[in-house]
């Protein structure tokens, strides 16, 4: 069986990484002879990952004015206000690989939350009158983020893999039948334990991971995280890692966290891990810490996954219920909205603290659960 894993924007961002790292170990091990390629917006930042048999470029292709598509283009917009072609052309690279391919499979995960996808639905489009099968892998979509034209291209789908129960739900409740629950492969990814830096404090250490895209969205956010910081040090004696988890030109954590570093390195209990390891590499970091605070979720997936009590802060749908199948509620999740306000920031740090061994309890009964459903995803693949 061939497979095609396309909508990768890359794995500067670890998390992209671990999705792709894990889905491929995943469908390996439960599809025998299974050849799993990958199409990526960034494949120069790819080559490392195993078991991936090729990797081809899927980049946008700027349409050339007064070019035959150009022109086309527009007499297609103007006589029938249709701009499928011009997607057509934009996106060939990934179109012109259907052919070899029983399985295309977008991995985009959450990309359905950003607004709407007119080139992926024409990508989607074009599969299906290929013929072949299209899967949706470990997908996450919030109530808000449907539309009537997202709704039409999802219902293209042979198979759509919520990787948590709020989306499952939302997509039940919207009418669509080709949808399955299971867990974010991310929870299976193995990690490498490199060496401590000096000044971690063994079973003593915090991780902290702040990105850009949280900060956008709640400008006041990062004020209150610095307040959080120094709550912390000025009440506990643990030492803080800030860990970043996507290192992209626009949207970097290590620059963002570099801030914090400074802040308070004259401290002497705060540490920046670099921002050149893999996914595997911060998981071995991470599942060495006491606790996890996090905004980008496979940061929180690799906490969550080697048993360490960990906050998130303010993201989407699938952090919602990502805690929701872990906890039975939504434990520990800031809205955007919240994490502006430190006061509420430190009391849910505090909580954490206070439930620590029983977080670690819930945890340790829930993973291999959680597990076994990440598990089930390349199961229902083989049954398509």
């Amino acid at each position: 069986m061939n497979i095609l894993m396309y909508y990768h924007g890359g794995s500067n961002n670890r998390g992209c990484e671990a999705i792709v790292r894990s889905g491929v170990s995943l469908i390996k091990s439960q599809i025998k002879n299974a050849k799993v390629d990958l199409a990526s917006w960034k494949p120069e930042t790819d080559a490392h990952i195993p078991l991936v048999d090729s990797i081809y470029c899927d980049k946008s292709k700027k349409i050339r004015r007064f070019s035959f598509e150009w022109l086309n283009s527009i007499i297609q917009y103007k006589l029938f206000k249709n701009e499928n072609y011009a997607f057509r052309v934009m996106h060939s690279d990934t179109i012109k690989l259907i052919p070899n391919y029983d399985i295309i499979l977008s991995i985009g995960g959450d990309n359905y939350c950003y607004g709407e996808q007119p080139g992926v639905y024409e990508i989607n489009r074009s599969v299906k009158k290929a013929g072949k099968k299209l899967v949706l892998w470990g997908a996450s979509i919030g109530d808000e983020d449907l539309s009537a034209s997202k709704l039409e291209d999802l219902n293209l789908f042979d198979l759509i893999l919520a990787r948590e129960s709020l989306t499952y739900e939302i997509l039940i409740k919207h009418g669509l039948t080709n949808v399955k629950l299971c867990a974010d492969g991310a929870f299976t990814m193995d990690k490498e334990e490199l060496p401590l830096p000096i000044g971690w404090q063994a079973g003593n250490t915090l991780g902290f991971n702040f990105s850009p895209l949280v900060w956008k969205k709640n400008k006041d956010s990062k004020q209150a995280a610095l307040k959080l910081v120094q709550y912390i040090l000025e009440n506990t004696t643990m030492t803080i890692v800030f860990t970043p988890h996507v290192i992209e030109e626009g949207n970097d954590d290590y620059a963002c966290l570099q801030d914090f570093y400074n802040e308070f390195k004259n401290t002497g209990r705060v540490l920046l891990l670099p921002n050149n390891l893999n996914a595997i590499q911060y998981k071995g970091y991470i599942s060495r810490m006491r606790f996890f605070i996090g905004a980008r979720t496979h940061a929180t997936i690799a906490a969550y996954s080697t048993l360490i009590p960990t906050m998130v802060l303010g993201y989407s749908v699938k952090s919602k219920g990502i805690a929701k199948d872990l906890f039975g509620e939504e434990k520990l999740v800031l809205t955007i909205s919240e994490i502006s306000d430190s006061t509420k920031l430190i009391e849910k740090f505090n909580e954490m603290v206070h439930e620590e061994e029983n977080i670690i309890q819930v945890l340790a009964n829930n993973i291999p659960r959680i597990k076994e459903m990440s598990r089930k995803a390349a199961i229902y693949l083989s049954q398509i």
